[in-house]
């Protein structure tokens, strides 16, 4: 299992969105951490992920040990 970490910007981020997507990208990333799985895709034009969780998403850095959560939005802001 992969260690998830939030920067300051990400951690105030999904302290502001409401209960249920915060429940839900908490989720997401905990199954991407144990799993693997998720809607995952190389961002284009600069380095990191994505991770789709219904109209948020969560900008990340990955590697072997950890998972660190960067950014977290609604995909019609201007979250890339």
């Amino acid at each position: 299992m992969k260690q998830i970490a939030f920067t300051a910007a990400a951690a105030r981020q999904l302290d502001a969105l409401p209960a249920q997507p915060r429940t839900a990208i908490f989720e997401a990333l905990c199954d991407l951490a144990l799993t693997g799985q998720g809607d995952v895709k190389a961002l284009h034009g600069r380095d990191g992920y994505r991770l789709r969780v219904g109209q948020y998403r969560v900008l990340f850095d990955a590697d072997a040990v950890t998972i660190l959560a960067i950014q977290i939005g609604r995909r019609q802001t201007t979250t890339y």
